[in-house]
C-alpha cells in the first residue's frame, strides 16, 4: 500500500488536512525569508547612525538607512526624513512607521496559529467520524462484523488524529519561533529609536525634556 491509497483511506478529512499544511508551509517559508532579511547588526548601525546624527549629517543618516533596507531602517529612515521640524515630528513618524513594521512582520503568523488548533481538531474530528463509520458497521452486520468488516472505520479514526497532529505540533512550534522573532525585532526598534532621538535631542541642544517624553513605543 503506498502514501496515497493510505491518505484516500483517510477520508475526507484528509483533505482539509492537507489543505491546511500546505498553507502552513507557505506562511512558514515565506516569513522565514522576511524574517531573515529584517534582522540586521544592531550595534554598529547605532554607532553609525550616532556618529552622522551628531555632525547633523541627516542625507548621510538616511543613505545608511537606505543601504541597510530593514524595518529598524525603514523607520528610522522615516523619522529622519523630519528632522527639519523638530524632534518631536521625529518620534511621531517613527512610532507610525513603527506600526506599520510590526504589522508587516506578523503577517500570517494568525494563519498560522490557526491551523495549529484547527489541524488536530479536523484529525479528532477524523476520529469521531472513523469511529461513527465503524459503529454502523457492526450495526449493519448485526453485531457479527469480524476485524476486517471493522478496518475502513479505524484506519480513518487512526490517519485523521495522526495527520492532524503532524500538521498542528510543527505550526504552533513555528508560530512561537516567529512570534519571539518578531519580539526581538520589536525590542530592536524601540533601542534604536529611542537612541535617535535622545541622539537629536543632544545635537540640537535641547535638554529640557522630561525623560519619559523620550521614550518611543512601538
Amino acid at each position: 500500500m503506498d502514501l496515497y491509497e493510505i491518505f484516500i483511506k483517510g477520508g475526507v478529512i484528509m483533505w482539509l488536512i492537507l489543505a491546511c499544511s500546505v498553507l502552513a508551509l507557505s506562511v512558514v517559508i515565506e516569513r522565514s525569508i522576511v524574517i531573515r532579511r529584517a534582522k540586521i547588526n544592531v550595534p554598529a548601525f547605532m554607532v553609525r547612525l550616532r556618529g552622522l546624527i551628531k555632525k547633523r549629517d541627516i542625507h548621510g543618516a538616511v543613505s545608511v538607512c537606505m543601504q541597510e533596507n530593514s524595518p529598524i531602517a525603514n523607520i528610522i529612515r522615516r523619522g529622519l526624513k523630519k528632522y527639519k521640524y523638530g524632534h518631536d515630528r521625529v518620534k511621531e513618524s517613527i512610532a507610525n512607521a513603527g506600526k506599520q513594521e510590526i504589522s508587516k512582520l506578523e503577517k500570517g503568523l494568525p494563519i498560522l496559529a490557526s491551523i495549529a488548533g484547527i489541524a488536530p481538531l479536523l484529525g479528532f474530528l477524523g476520529t469521531v467520524t472513523g469511529m461513527i463509520t465503524a459503529f454502523m458497521t457492526i450495526e449493519d452486520l448485526a453485531g457479527a462484523a469480524n476485524p476486517s468488516d471493522l478496518a475502513g472505520g479505524i484506519w480513518e479514526a487512526l490517519l485523521t488524529t495522526a495527520s492532524g497532529l503532524i500538521v498542528g505540533i510543527p505550526s504552533l512550534a513555528f508560530y512561537n519561533y516567529f512570534a519571539n522573532r518578531v519580539k526581538k525585532l520589536v525590542g530592536d526598534m524601540e533601542t534604536v529609536a529611542n537612541d535617535v532621538v535622545d541622539t537629536i535631542q543632544d545635537s540640537t541642544g535641547e535638554d529640557e525634556l522630561v525623560e519619559d517624553e523620550l521614550e518611543i513605543e512601538i
